[in-house]
């Protein structure tokens, strides 16, 4: 069926292949491993004098009164009633053959999202099934006819069944005069099952997509080899996994009598089914990193030995001795950089545990070895913060650094452009700046990529391709203060070697974390005062649930004026996104220096900020945040010797999700054992942000919630591997098309 195009489908023309193609949808393969995201539960009716609102409901009654409202916006209101209670049916997009079908007396059966309205609950351009005709009433919907969701009223165009070509009019709302008609709709598409929502996109429906896979489906059943399954039965039996074929049918279609246990089991997605595919995806995905591990080993890079003098002579200017852990890793990175290949090293650190200094450590052998290296951050902000670290370590030793960001522009960019091209600038630090096509390198020998799973993979992939010399490629040290278990960067990173920094250095005392409401907002400010005035510094941060950056530049900027006023005593910086970086960085030193006992700041400070001086953060609304950010943020205390307290300000009441993640960050000082928490509440792609175009995601697998399912994948990996080579290549196809091509960078 992966030969098969989606062309050869009933209702598939030219308009649908487009819109099927943006789903990337082009053979009945790929139209059935186009996977339900969720269910919907049309399984049981719900009496109208129950209705929660937010909640998706079946219910069903008869039509007691339908008019036309005149307004800003002209709608039709329906109100059904079922003997115990009552409902709203609003729709914006109507005929008045349509209005006339809805006389006293028809019985319908909705499903949609419940709301409050002005006067009472209502539903908005529900799905409707029409379940009756009125005696004497000659036009209108036939008994039992489905309602077409697309308006909302009207039933869906019958399709000519040789041609595909819609026989009736269309039914389309005003407003989009390009969606597709239905291929066709169901008469049970709203009652007696689960009903499989999908992945879609503009100007294809639901019910274009359910009937497109019911064609699909009827032909899997007929021939079910025709759908070659690449996972030998001795892998999967131990598992107690279904065949393919079964697991992809009942995922698309479940049974009409599926009991509670189903259907909790399908919404959960902890079905055998889910488990079927979830397993295939990830070996699909751990075959992907093997095969690009295998690549990477023929590939050249430079052999980067040094003399350890220039690691010697910083080694002993440091004011403090780097922890096991450190050296360790820096004997890891070492080793790989003696080595004719590419060097791709992972390096996972808590907050705070000195990942920059086995940075500079690396970067220094690379120097003693005669070549350049290039250090990125995602942030203008962070990237400052590396090249003060590494000035203070690398100038001492007569090391010329450049920094190159967004900024620099005419004759001063021009001159950055050239050191870097002729070699004088050895460290290169810089933003997404790096990756334009004026920077050259003279020879570069190392990247090193901070927070990597900020930049998109495409940007990765020039910056390596820039150190490209005679075939050899530069190494690469990719580092995150992101926290990510063990076993899920075994299932996502696969194809890199790890490293961890488990260890943080002595003398680092617990931070302390309170949560309080916002109502006692005043003891709080009382609480900064006293500790500035006993010399101590204080950051408070300012959060919006928008990503809008003028909003979030407006909150600090309030929340430092009403500071100023009520706290004259003390000296109060401000930054945020909004401040251009020069004048930003005065306000920064400033605060190192101590000439300032306050920083008001947006979560730019998030990373990189090191002021060992300050001791107290108070975070407003922290519930907008997630569990890894509060993490970050909370770092930039307790770096030094003295007692830290970060305070949760937040503005109840709090959803359970956000007490149980203010309670987790009150309970665990641990980044990783924050993660483990943080996986638990979210999926994997939102923890480790790798929702990028370009970026390989499971589609349906989690490698947290399936860690055995994980740890099975990369066991039939290498089986698979061994003993049936050739189902390596149609498996990874199936399941990430050409993606696992960036996996290189």
């Amino acid at each position: 069926m992966d030969q098969i195009p989606v062309e050869q489908l009933k209702g598939v023309g030219p308009r649908i292949s487009e819109r099927l193609q943006r789903l990337g949808i082009l053979t009945l393969q790929d139209l059935l491993f186009h996977l339900p995201l969720r269910y919907q539960d049309r399984t049981r009716l719900r009496p109208l004098a129950d209705l929660v609102i937010h909640e998706e409901v079946l219910v069903e009654g008869e039509v007691v009164d339908a008019q036309i409202a005149q307004g800003r916006r002209r709608s039709l209101k329906i109100r059904i009633e079922d003997g115990r209670g009552a409902l709203l049916l609003r729709f914006f997009y109507f005929t008045r053959a349509q209005v006339e079908a809805m006389r006293p007396g028809r019985r319908l059966r909705c499903f949609g999202e419940v709301r409050q309205g002005p006067q009472m609950l209502e539903m908005v351009h529900p799905e409707l099934q029409s379940l009756e005709r009125p005696a004497g009433q000659p036009d209108g919907l036939a008994s039992g006819s489905a309602i077409d969701p697309t308006t909302g009223i009207e039933a869906a165009p019958k399709l000519d069944q040789a041609t595909g070509s819609a026989t009736a009019r269309e039914a389309v709302p005003a407003a989009d005069p390009a969606a597709d008609p239905a291929p066709g709709v169901e008469a049970s598409s709203t009652a007696g099952r689960l009903t499989p929502i999908y992945p879609a996109t503009e100007g294809l429906q639901q019910t274009s997509l359910r009937a497109l896979t019911d064609q699909a489906l009827d032909r899997l059943q007929h021939d079910p080899a025709a759908l070659k399954d690449w996972i030998p039965t001795s892998l999967t039996a131990p598992l107690q996994l279904p065949a393919l074929a079964d697991a992809l049918l009942l995922l698309h279609r479940p049974p009409a009598d599926a009991g509670a246990e189903l259907t909790t089991a399908l919404l959960e997605r902890s079905h055998p089914a889910f488990q079927r595919l979830a397993f295939d995806e990830m070996l699909a995905h751990q075959l992907a990193l093997r095969r690009l591990r295998r690549a990477r080993t023929a590939q050249r890079a430079p052999l980067l030995r040094g003399d350890r003098s220039l690691r010697e002579r910083l080694r002993a200017q440091l004011p403090f001795l780097l922890t096991g852990a450190q050296q360790r890793v820096l004997d890891e990175i070492a080793a790989d950089l003696e080595q004719p290949r590419p060097m791709m090293r992972l390096l996972l650190g808590d907050v705070g545990s000195g990942k920059t200094v086995v940075a500079a450590m690396a970067a220094l052998q690379v120097l003693e070895a005669g070549h350049q290296v290039a250090l990125m951050a995602p942030t203008e902000l962070l990237s400052e913060q590396h090249l003060q670290s590494l000035q203070q370590w690398l100038e001492p030793l007569q090391i010329e650094l450049a920094w190159l960001s967004g900024r620099h522009s005419g004759s001063e960019r021009a001159l950055i452009l050239e050191r870097i091209a002729d070699g004088q600038a050895r460290v290169v630090v810089g933003t997404h700046a790096l990756f334009q096509a004026e920077v050259r390198f003279a020879e570069l020998g190392l990247v090193i990529i901070d927070e990597q799973h900020r930049f998109g993979v495409h940007q990765r992939l020039s910056l390596r391709e820039k150190g490209e010399r005679d075939g050899a490629i530069p190494h690469q040290l990719i580092m995150t203060a992101t926290p990510i278990p063990r076993s899920l960067a075994m299932s996502v990173y696969g194809d890199l070697d790890l490293s961890e920094i488990d260890e943080l250095p002595p003398g680092r005392k617990p931070i302390k974390t309170v949560a309080l409401p916002d109502s006692r907002r005043d003891e709080v400010i009382e609480r900064v005062q006293v500790g500035c005035r006993d010399g101590r510094q204080a950051y408070w941060v300012c959060t919006l649930v928008e990503e809008s950056d003028a909003l979030q530049a407006q909150a600090a900027e309030d929340a430092a004026a009403d500071l100023r006023e009520r706290l004259p005593g003390l000296r109060i910086g401000l930054v945020h996104g909004r401040i251009k970086a020069q004048e930003r960085a005065p306000v920064m030193a400033a605060f190192k220096a101590g000439e300032l006992d306050l920083l008001v700041a947006t979560t730019v400070i998030e990373v990189g900020v090191d002021v060992p001086n300050a001791s107290l953060m108070i975070i407003e609304n922290p519930e907008r945040l997630g569990l890894a950010q509060l993490h970050q943020l909370r770092g930039r205390v307790g770096r030094g010797s003295i007692d830290s307290v970060c305070l949760l300000l937040y503005h109840p009441p709090l959803t359970r999700a956000a007490r149980e993640r203010l309670d987790i960050l009150r309970r665990e000082a641990s980044g990783f054992r924050i993660a483990e928490a943080d996986l638990r509440m979210r999926s994997a792609g939102e923890v480790l942000g790798t929702r990028q175009a370009g970026a390989i995601q499971f589609r349906l697998a989690d490698p947290m919630r399936d860690t055995a399912l994980a740890l099975a994948a990369r066991h039939a990996a290498d089986r698979l591997l061994a003993d049936w080579p050739e189902h390596v290549e149609p498996l990874i196809r199936r399941w990430l098309g050409r993606r696992d091509d960036y996996g290189h960078v």
